[in-house]
């Protein structure tokens, strides 16, 4: 099989097979180029414009390596080779389904982009090479471990704890951002990497040893800081407001239509927003007229759950900005609320060797009085979680009227607003 080299200015020599190659050639994975891997972050850090293409053939490319280092472990005999094709294609395919601008999409209740992906994955060119190249049956199992669904022993590298998604975006994202933020210690975390037998089943599973949970430590830690200082940057998640303001508005009004939306780049999407639904407020993005904070605070100075209807429910959220609006003497459209949709800093799930040979399972629950990363993990995500207001203009906002508005539930929220009595009324 033939290898072409691909010269990456995290990794420095990409190699690719003829079948990596020809998928990448695929128009659906081309598209790829014009979808910037931090969508609005540019505006913030002008170096943010990589793109998805690049991280897809970062996470191929740690994929191989982590590949060929399993060889040297007796345990790698128990996996078939059919699966390490597969793995490295389900690395490289991982983020095909990604809508323009990223993940920003899915906040509004866009499908998730790992759904999107099965119909590029199981229809049409890239089918047909899968098809042809590794059987019937594969395009479904490199969906199946994109999605996580796999019950191959290698599903841990493409999704999972530990997954080289997380390895490769990290340090590629800090990278370009120019901040020291995502210095992970990768060589470390891949050759802590091993195969190890599950002591409930018997499989083989990706595991580590135990070693490695210092450099694991050393991820969460550069995740937080991430999440905090890049990825939920006020200003990236005020750019990000508006622009799921615009897309959710021409959905509604018909001049978008949410199942084209994965056919867009960046560039494609604003283009037909301003054909066919210009306004203020695209005008304010392209020029870098981002909206200001009139009110934020740390999920951690909230009661738990509160303001999840903001991340969860758009279509209470949008009314709701509207009358928020209009109660301060702003048009609509001109008031957005802020609440990063809930994720895991850290879902763990890992089995562990320890230096005497134990293998014991890492979760949610921790090691009782040794390993405290759960914990850690969820600390971390309720101080990088900010709930914010952003306005056109700068107005005063009570903080603490905010703050029992996001408090109550979105039952609570309709009654208030129902009731005329003002959303920031006592």
């Amino acid at each position: 099989m033939s290898v072409e080299i691909i010269r990456d200015p995290l990794w420095n020599n990409i190699r690719l097979d003829s079948l990596s190659f020809e998928l990448i050639d695929t128009p659906a994975f081309q598209r790829l180029r014009y979808v910037r891997q931090l969508g609005l972050a540019f505006l913030v850090y002008p170096g943010a414009t990589h793109s998805r293409f690049e991280h897809a053939l970062g996470t191929y490319h740690l994929a191989r390596r982590t590949l060929t280092l399993f060889e040297d472990q007796d345990d790698f005999a128990l996996i078939d080779r059919d699966e390490c094709m597969l793995i490295r294609i389900a690395a490289l395919l991982h983020d095909i389904g990604h809508y323009p601008f990223s993940h920003a999409l899915e906040e509004i209740g866009a499908m998730h982009h790992e759904d999107v992906a099965r119909p590029l994955i199981c229809d049409g060119e890239v089918a047909d090479i899968l098809h042809r190249e590794l059987g019937a049956d594969a395009p479904e199992r490199i969906v199946a471990l994109i999605r996580g669904e796999s019950d191959s022993p290698l599903q841990g590298l493409i999704s999972g704890s530990i997954d080289l998604d997380k390895l490769d975006y990290l340090r590629r994202d800090a990278f370009m951002c120019g901040v020291s933020y995502g210095e992970i210690d990768v060589d470390r975390l891949v050759n802590a990497l091993v195969i190890l037998r599950d002591p409930t089943t018997d499989a083989p599973r990706v595991g580590m040893i135990e070693k490695g949970l210092s450099a694991l430590e050393s991820l969460l830690f550069a995740r937080y800081q991430m999440y905090r200082n890049v990825y939920w940057h006020h200003a990236v998640r005020s750019a990000t407001a508006m622009y799921k303001r615009l897309v959710a508005d021409a959905l509604d009004a018909g001049a978008l239509d949410a199942r084209t939306l994965a056919g867009f780049t960046d560039e494609g999407i604003l283009h037909v927003l301003g054909q066919r639904a210009p306004s203020p407020m695209l005008q304010a993005l392209r020029e870098r007229k981002l909206y200001k904070r009139a009110f934020e605070c740390p999920a951690a100075d909230l009661q738990p759950d509160a303001a999840e209807w903001i991340a969860d429910d758009r279509a209470l959220t949008a009314a709701v900005e509207n009358e928020l609006a209009i109660e301060l003497g702003l048009r609509p459209g001109e008031l957005l609320l802020d609440y990063p949709t809930k994720t895991q800093m850290l879902g763990l799930d890992l089995l562990v060797r320890r230096p005497y040979g134990e293998v014991r399972r890492l979760t949610a629950a921790g090691w009782e009085g040794a390993i405290n990363l759960p914990k850690l993990s969820e600390e971390f995500y309720r101080s990088a979680r900010w709930l914010r207001v952003y306005t056109s203009s700068r107005i005063a906002l009570d903080p603490a009227a905010v703050i029992g508005l996001a408090s109550l539930t979105g039952a609570e929220v309709r009654q208030r607003m129902e009731s005329g009595r003002g959303l920031l009324g006592a």
